[in-house]
């Protein structure tokens, strides 16, 4: 079941669910993130039992201008603190993929602590802006039942790669 508006507002106030909160980007079912920083990955990966991630480079300009094919990290600029009986899932707004991007995402695990990163891929046959603090995806909570373990993973604190 997800959380409504009137519960996460509470959470936010009681559990400090979401840092640098804007009310304005509050939803009937969820939240929108907005796009912090941006990185370009520039080195190999390896998916495998041990991984090898790719180094990233962070992007300095307050706009990302992607051309077609292009694929960046983005970083929200909220940091999100969720409680061990919830968990959150990441969705593109629908304004993003109508102007040609893609959003790559993942699942938020209960007893996560940061901020989100996700890949943004552009597609489209001219090019897209995307503005620091534009807002790109939508974050809803779901309770979890039973016993869940607090995530405890390399990402904790919201490192990018």
């Amino acid at each position: 079941m997800l959380l409504g508006s009137i519960e996460l507002s509470k959470l936010v106030s009681e559990k400090n669910l979401i840092e640098d909160f804007n009310p304005d980007c509050l939803e009937s079912a969820g939240y929108d993130l907005r796009a912090g920083r941006f990185y370009r990955l520039n080195s190999r990966a390896k998916m495998a039992d041990e991984r090898v991630m790719p180094e990233a480079g962070e992007l300095l300009d307050d706009e990302l201008k992607l051309s077609p094919g292009d694929y960046v990290l983005v970083e929200s600029l909220e940091k999100v603190n969720i409680p061990v009986d919830l968990c959150a899932r990441i969705l593109p707004k629908s304004s993003l993929f109508r102007c040609g991007g893609s959003l790559e995402t993942a699942l938020v695990d209960p007893g996560f602590s940061g901020t989100l990163t996700m890949g943004l891929s552009y597609n489209a046959g001219y090019s897209l802006t995307v503005l620091r603090n534009a807002k790109i995806a939508q974050i809803v909570f779901e309770k979890v039942e039973g016993q869940a373990k607090a995530y405890d993973g390399r990402f904790q604190g919201g490192r990018v790669v």
